[in-house]
Order: structure tokens, then sequence, then C-alpha cells
């Protein structure tokens, strides 16, 4: 029970890694309170927790609800953690075909949401004395290739702003941290190429049996991989850890194929490399 009188406010929590984080974040006894778009999703997660999860619609593309749902923390006894998961695919196009709104549309989504989450949660957490909020970046942070570039420039962003944002609110006793995560199987590749929702479980299916051979660790990653690292840079365990990040992605940035999969063209053991 580490966050046993501790509340939280985590977005994007209707499926996926938030609702993994807001589930494993009430099992261990905190009060929480999640946002998201999605109000049958929400709804149902609320009913599930025995009282110790409430929801509140949110769209964290308009400041007014991110305010309005840190507010309703506030009003509820405080605020202590927080947890900036909200999102989505967003543009998908080249960079010389990206239209400047869909640019715009997926910044206001995954970078300014974020950092207008720590503006709003943050005074709330210094009457508390403490706070610790993470994140939620990703490996297409780190290089080309995982992702589109408006999602990878602003996931670059998110993991920037954390840094940041935690030598700011370091003297207000503030912990800020980000969680990178790998290849996790989510809706998140289903909605953001529109697979019909008769078919997004077969879809997901075939996305994690192929997951399976995209990194070092042999399986798919869950959403509650990235819970238990959310909650574990959440808590007192992670009391002397800030303006960081902890990398939760199967090995997937361990290096080029070849240093990991014995049977790519090429490959050599360490004991190889010095005889």
């Amino acid at each position: 029970m580490r966050f046993e009188g501790k509340r939280a406010v985590v977005t994007g929590a209707a499926s996926g890694i938030g609702r993994a984080t807001a589930l494993r974040l009430a099992n261990e006894g905190a009060t929480v309170l999640v946002g998201d778009i999605d109000a049958e999703g929400g709804a149902a997660l609320a009913e599930m927790s025995a009282g110790r999860i409430a929801f509140q619609h949110c769209d964290v593309t308009d400041a007014a609800q991110i305010e309005a749902l840190m507010a309703t923390a506030d009003a509820g006894g405080g605020l202590d953690l927080l947890v900036n998961n909200a999102g989505a695919g967003g543009a998908r196009e080249k960079i010389g075909e990206i239209a400047p709104e869909d640019w715009d549309r997926t910044q206001s989504l995954l970078l300014r949401s974020v950092a207008l989450g720590i503006r709003y949660a943050a005074p709330l957490m210094e009457k508390r004395g403490q706070g610790a909020i993470v994140n939620i970046s990703s490996v297409s942070a780190m290089g080309s290739g995982y992702a589109p570039i408006a999602y990878s420039t602003a996931k670059a962003g998110v993991l920037h702003l954390s840094k940041l944002a935690a030598a700011d609110l370091a003297a207000r006793n503030i912990r800020v941290n980000a969680v990178v995560p790998g290849f996790i199987v989510t809706n998140i590749f289903t909605s953001s190429v529109g697979v019909p929702a008769e078919q997004v479980e077969a879809v997901k299916g075939a996305i994690a049996a192929g997951a399976a051979n995209a990194q070092p660790v042999k399986r798919a990653g869950r959403p509650e991989d990235i819970a238990a690292a959310v909650c574990f840079l959440l808590s007192d365990d992670a009391g002397f850890v800030t303006g960081t990040h902890l990398l939760v992605d199967g090995g997937m940035l361990i290096g080029t194929r070849p240093s990991w999969d014995p049977d790519m063209p090429g490959t050599m053991s360490a004991l190889d490399a010095f005889r």
C-alpha cells in the first residue's frame, strides 16, 4: 500500500497504459481521479474500482478542462501525484506533406497537454508540501523510424520538458520524471489507422505476436509493464530520483538487431570480439 492517503490524477485512463496505471495506484491505496474523452471507458473503470477511482471528462487539448480536472482533485482532498498519459497517434504524414493544422493538433494533444498538466498541478502539490509527476514519452523520442514524425517530435519534447520541469519545481519539493515505453500493445495502434471496432482485438493479437520478435525480450509489452515503472517513480522508493527517465522497452534500444539476435548475419559473441 505504497500510496495510502495519496491522491492522484491520471489522464487518458479509459484504456491502455492509463487504465493499468490508475488500477495499480488504486490497488496500492491511492484515491485516483481519471480524465479522458472516452466517457464509457472511464465510467466503467470507476465502477469496477470499489470507490477508489472517479472519472471526469477531460479533453487535454482544452486548457480549461485540464485546470478543472486538477481543481476537482484538489477540492476532493488535495493532489499528490500526476501521470500525464493522454495521447493518440496524431498526424501520420511525412514532414513535406503534413498540414500545419494537423501538426498543431498533434503537438497540442501530446506536448502542450503535458506542460499544462504540470502547470495546473504544481501549485496544488506545493500546498501539500510535495508531489511527484510522471510523463509518458516514447522510444520514438530517441530516434527515427519508430513512429510518425509529428508524434516523435512531441514525445521528444515531453522527455526534455520533464527534465526542465524537474529543475524548475525542485524548490517546491516536486519531483518530475518520464517513462519511455517501447512496443506496448494498446489501442493506439488500431485507432491511429482506423481499424473497425469488430476487428480491434484480432489486430491487437496479431501485433502482439509480431512484437515478440521486435526486441530481445521475447514478448509484447503490456500496459502493466509501464504502470509498474510509473508507480515506482511516483513512490517514495524513487524519492531521490528526479529529472530523468526510465526506459521500458524490452531491450529494443539495446543495440542493432545483430547485437542481440543470434540468427542475424554478422552476430558475434562478446568473446568472439576479442579473439
